[in-house]
Formats: C-alpha cells, structure tokens, sequence
C-alpha cells in the first residue's frame, strides 16, 4: 500500500467505479476497467468490488494493486 490515500477529484456528487478507475488513470478504458475488476482486484470500502456501474460518492475508498485512492469532490 501507498503511504496514505491518493484523493482522485471528481466534478459531481456521484462518479462510477470504471469511470473513477479511468479519471485515476489505472485503466485506459471500460474494458480495461472491467477486466481488472472481473480479476477481483478491486475493493471498495474493504469490500470486493466486480461491478464497473458500481457508485461512488465523496469519501468512498478504491483499492487496486497497493495503491489506495479516495474520492474526493472538486467543489
């Protein structure tokens, strides 16, 4: 794991989970977004994540590969 948690800004009050892992930069795109979380590689909150729709709000947490991320709003 990462020192601390990496905050990734959004612009709206919701974001979902491929989109986030996109604007993150782990992957390059939707498809990319759900191999990796068909590999079980993702955890939201501590919990097994595979649903690239999946919500995300403010202060929810992503785990990929060590590096912990966290969504922060831009406002």
């Amino acid at each position: 794991m990462t020192a601390g948690p990496v905050p990734v800004e959004i612009r709206d009050e919701m974001i979902r989970l491929g989109q986030f892992l996109q604007v993150a930069g782990i992957v390059d795109g939707g498809s990319d977004a759900k191999a990796l979380l068909a590999g079980g590689e993702v955890t939201v909150n501590g919990e097994p994540e595979v649903r690239r729709g999946r919500q995300l709000r403010p202060g929810d947490e992503v785990a990929v590969g060590g590096t912990l991320l966290v969504v922060a709003s831009s406002a």
